[in-house]
């Protein structure tokens, strides 16, 4: 299935939409999930696979198709819910997440489609781009390799590391996302370690820069297909979001982190998501 065929079936926003609906369900299941940061980043990941990301579900492990990590690998649920409506697994499996026997853990691994690393231990994701970014470039392929990452993530020092190995080695086919939600597991980001002027602190390693509104998946698509913007340099989406994102009774809290939701509450999320698409 070609991304136009896919998106044929509806806007960036409406697959958006559909991602989190299945993180909501899949939170709704006994095991809960990591609800506020895959919502975060659902757009970012509806822009990356229905957009910009050169793969094929029939065709996996093409090699030269583009390579995506979820370095913040406590999101598995968003990613798990954009490579079954993207097609790389059957969007009925979703319903075993977490349950005993299902490939779907609560960070990905490679026995999923579509997943290239498995992920989870934060700070390693940019490492492993890097890597996949060399790799290419040895092969002479010109594919690019694209990381997501969390704003609290970035408090790993190994993330800097491969921020200046990245930049040094020019390695300008891989770009970094950031889901700059502003939360962690313990609180704010800039109450637990300040970051800002996160643009600049890039931009000292090297890194070219944008910063965007992290919930227009269109405008993310134009900046992630356009990438790399600088010859010669690695680029870094700062994508500001919400945690949460879609769901009054819990968007921009730290309790959003990681949620089981009650039937109660699974009813009001399932409302608050339709509200929000007819009010869209």
């Amino acid at each position: 299935m070609t991304i136009t065929q896919v998106l044929e079936r509806g806007s960036l926003d409406t697959v958006a939409a559909r991602i989190r609906s299945h993180v909501v369900d899949m939170c709704a299941g006994p095991e809960g999930g990591h609800l506020g940061g895959a919502f975060s980043c659902a757009d970012v990941l509806a822009a990356l696979y229905f957009s910009v990301l050169n793969v094929d579900p029939q065709w996996p492990d093409d090699p030269d198709r583009d390579r995506f990590l979820l370095s913040k690998g406590h999101a598995a649920i968003g990613l798990y819910a954009t490579l079954a409506e993207r097609g790389f697994l059957p969007v009925a499996e979703l319903a075993g997440y977490g349950r005993p026997g299902s490939r779907l853990m609560g960070h990905p691994v490679r026995a999923v489609p579509g997943v290239e690393m498995p992920t989870g231990s934060l700070g390693h994701g940019l490492a492993l781009g890097c890597g996949f970014a060399l790799a290419a470039r040895y092969a002479g392929r010109n594919s690019r390799s694209f990381v997501l990452l969390g704003d609290g993530e970035l408090q790993e020092g190994s993330v800097w590391e491969a921020a200046i190995a990245a930049a040094s080695l020019r390695l300008d086919r891989l770009v970094a996302v950031v889901d700059r939600n502003g939360l962690q597991l313990t609180g704010s980001t800039d109450g637990i370690a300040p970051m800002e002027p996160l643009a600049d602190r890039w931009r000292s390693f090297g890194w070219a820069v944008r910063d965007v509104d992290g919930h227009d998946p269109n405008q993310l698509a134009d900046h992630l297909d356009a990438a790399p913007w600088e010859p010669g340099k690695p680029s870094v989406l700062i994508a500001r979001t919400v945690k949460g994102q879609g769901l009054p009774f819990l968007a921009g809290r730290s309790a959003s982190h990681y949620v089981t939701l009650s039937p109660r509450n699974h009813i009001r999320a399932v409302h608050a998501l339709r509200a929000a698409e007819v009010a869209g």
